[in-house]
């Protein structure tokens, strides 16, 4: 299949700008995907995010904990610049880059960034058209015309979504006809279909039973492989099962990080002992 990813763009401004800068040597960009740098987020005059920083490594999965408000969501919207869709928001100090490049440097192409970065949510939410149409949608956007090229994308994204073989003979009916993990892969899928390189989910199994959620979780664990994955999960058995590294957050600050195995045994911060053992959150 032809790729419709290309490397991130920057969109030509009519009067020379200033060039991206790279984050790293070429060393560390190995080691490095996502590098957020003393970040400080506002919404309007209050400020949620307090001077973050932390590096997740590529081909892993980061999971974000922490009591409801801490700022877990927030930081994960800032990764694709979704918050940029809410008035008044901004990131006041510090940036974010993504295998070097700074997001939110004002030449970026934010359509070819979300394409990059995608983005699964807490609540599924299938398009109300055909299930193959939910998959090709993105494909069409992004300038795939062939049949066969779109065919061979869906397939493939639903196998990597672990859906094709529950969905295959009912492609053309209502994706809102599947069950609610049905339809949390399948947005899954959608992702996937774009070749992203990160894949952003906020609290993907929170509205799912036992079974789906168990489904979503070997999905995760299988397709970090070939993705960078951000997971926000109010769930510590969840983080504990399925990350490589965890952060966690609390008051809008990153109290640690580290890997999942440290942070759930022998973490380095009181704080952190305290919310994984149920003391407080």
């Amino acid at each position: 299949m032809v790729s419709v990813m290309e490397p991130l763009q920057t969109v030509r401004p009519q009067t020379p700008s200033e060039p991206l800068e790279p984050a790293a040597n070429e060393t560390e960009k190995l080691q490095v995907m996502i590098d957020v740098r003393e970040v400080d987020f506002t919404y309007g005059d209050h400020k949620v995010l307090h001077n973050i920083s932390l590096q997740m490594p590529p081909r892993a999965v980061t999971a974000f904990i922490g009591p409801s408000g801490c700022g877990k969501t927030t930081l994960l919207r800032c990764i694709n610049r979704m918050n940029d869709l809410v008035d008044g928001s901004r990131i006041s100090k510090g940036a974010i880059h993504i295998e070097g490049v700074d997001i939110n440097s004002p030449g970026l192409d934010v359509v070819d960034l979300r394409r990059r970065v995608g983005m699964v949510f807490q609540k599924s939410n299938p398009f109300p058209k055909s299930i193959y149409e939910n998959i090709a949608y993105g494909l069409r956007v992004a300038g795939v015309k062939k049949r066969s090229h779109i065919d061979e994308a869906v397939e493939k994204s639903l196998r990597s979504a672990a859906l094709w073989d529950e969905i295959k003979d009912r492609l053309e009916t209502n994706a809102y006809g599947l069950s609610g993990g049905q339809q949390q892969r399948l947005c899954i899928a959608r992702a996937l279909a774009v070749e992203p390189e990160v894949v952003l989910m906020d609290e993907p199994c929170s509205a799912l039973d036992p079974i789906a959620t168990a489904k979503i979780e070997e999905l995760i664990q299988a397709l970090k492989t070939q993705y960078t994955i951000v997971i926000v999960t109010h769930n510590m058995q969840q983080a504990g099962r399925v990350s490589d590294f965890t952060a966690f957050f609390y008051l809008g600050k990153l109290i640690e990080f580290g890997p999942t195995v440290k942070i759930f045994t022998n973490p380095g911060e009181k704080q952190t002992e305290d919310y994984i053992t149920g003391r407080f959150g």
